[in-house]
């Protein structure tokens, strides 16, 4: 009985005495006698039994977190991060803050506003690392400080601190550090002029990570606070970066026949055909698929909007491609033939001769059939591509200015004009004086505008 009271007695020494010394730290750094609270806290450290109390770790935060103030700060140089050690190790121990409730949140303010100002001395240094670590601690103390309501303000984090730290994030090249920090803030829907880019970051990011879901969704927050911005174009990057030539194919005609496509989406998803026909190893049957695609995509963006010169160039254009492609099928064809023709053997005995004349013939025969199959695609293919780049024509040239690209068009309309019409003008030639003349005179119309524009 004896032996079991005086541990009891010695119980309560122990906690009188952490009482008292407790007490000290407490008045001297309420006296704002930072030097001597250190002091005092540093006694107490040294004994591993005050160690294994919140109180310790509290008070050592908070007289740390003083220090590492000026004018203190350039005598105690590690006192930042000491502090920064000591208040993580009292949230493990105290994790309801009853410390902080009876003895003041002031130190958690300090540690912000001090690693607020070193991240931005850090950013303009421009050394990112360690100025995207200190917004980011800036901003987790924010977060404790607001989670625990110690302050008035209505905001859930410090938006600037999570903004800047994924600028420095992204100036050191570290693009998941910064799309995570992004994320925080776009998940709140945060908008205005600031916040745009990051939108722009986050659905590229995403676009680059083949990850749809996450680009669905943050394209969709961003069309919602940026009506206006052309979202259409990350949209069909990420489509063109992601997807097979014959899933592109698919959501093409999905959107288009449930009329889902405007007119710049048709404008866009007709770039992706042309780049798709010219940029792959394709057949000719997929090929001219592509060429086809692409025409039919803008002239339905055309057909959204009939001021649109470039719809309706770009479908001249598709349609001269493959008038182009024939000619020059049709041109090689006769090429063959005459060298048919001039390699033929020179035979005087007539029964050669009608022998040597027959095999010629069963050699170009089919050649000429080849020419007469070519005749109609070609001259359709012309007609069409004269009817588009007239559109574009008849567009631009009555506005009374233009910009650099309506520019650019519309000198290429009349070069092209000038081509076919010169083309159909030849092949009249000695066959059609009315539709020579006819030729002959747009041909002349449109070259006399060469680099008029």
């Amino acid at each position: 009985m004896k032996k079991f009271l005086l541990l009891a007695i010695l119980a309560v020494t122990v906690q009188f005495g952490f009482s008292q010394d407790f007490t000290k730290v407490r008045n001297t750094a309420l006296l704002k006698r930072f030097e001597d609270a250190k002091t005092e806290i540093d006694k107490l450290m040294a004994d591993p039994k005050a160690q294994a109390k919140a109180e310790t770790w509290y008070w050592k935060a908070a007289i740390y977190a003083e220090l590492a103030k000026e004018p203190l700060s350039a005598k105690y140089p590690n006192a930042w991060k000491e502090a920064d050690q000591a208040y993580k190790k009292y949230m493990e121990m105290d994790p309801t803050f009853a410390i902080v409730k009876a003895n003041g949140a002031d130190g958690f303010f300090t540690m912000y506003s001090t690693a607020y100002a070193a991240a931005i001395k850090e950013y303009n240094a421009k050394k990112w690392d360690e100025a995207a670590n200190l917004f980011e601690t800036a901003n987790s103390y924010m977060g404790t400080i607001v989670k625990n309501k110690w302050t008035n303000m209505n905001i859930a984090f410090d938006t600037t601190a999570i903004l800047y730290a994924a600028y420095a994030y992204t100036n050191a090249q570290k693009m998941d550090l910064a799309a995570k920090n992004y994320v925080i803030l776009a998940d709140s829907k945060i908008g205005g002029d600031t916040y745009q880019d990051m939108y722009k970051f986050l659905v590229l990011y995403y676009t680059n990570q083949k990850n749809e879901a996450m680009f669905k969704k943050y394209l969709a927050t961003a069309r919602e606070l940026y009506p206006k911005e052309a979202w259409d174009e990350f949209e069909i990057d990420y489509m063109d970066k992601n997807m097979s030539l014959d899933e592109k194919v698919a959501v093409y005609d999905r959107e288009d026949a449930a009329g889902t496509l405007n007119e710049m989406k048709y404008l866009q998803f007709g770039d992706v055909f042309v780049k798709a026909k010219n940029g792959d190893k394709l057949d000719s049957t997929k090929q001219a698929m592509f060429a086809n695609k692409a025409a039919d995509a803008f002239k339905k963006a055309y057909a959204k909007n009939p001021k649109n010169a470039i719809a309706a160039f770009n479908v001249g254009v598709m349609y001269y491609n493959m008038y182009v492609e024939y000619d020059d099928r049709y041109a090689a064809n006769i090429r063959a033939m005459q060298a048919l023709n001039a390699d033929r053997p020179v035979e005087k005995d007539p029964k050669k001769k009608a022998a040597a004349d027959a095999a010629l013939k069963a050699k170009v025969d089919p050649i000429r059939a080849q020419n007469t199959a070519l005749e109609k695609p070609l001259m359709d293919n012309l007609d069409l591509s004269i009817e588009w780049l007239e559109k574009s024509y008849s567009i631009l040239k009555d506005k009374p200015t233009r910009d650099k690209t309506e520019k650019s068009v519309i000198n290429k309309d009349v070069d092209f004009l000038a081509n076919l019409y010169a083309y159909k003008r030849d092949r009249a030639r000695g066959k059609d004086t009315k539709a020579y003349d006819t030729y002959d005179a747009k041909y002349k119309e449109f070259d006399a505008l060469h680099s008029k524009f």
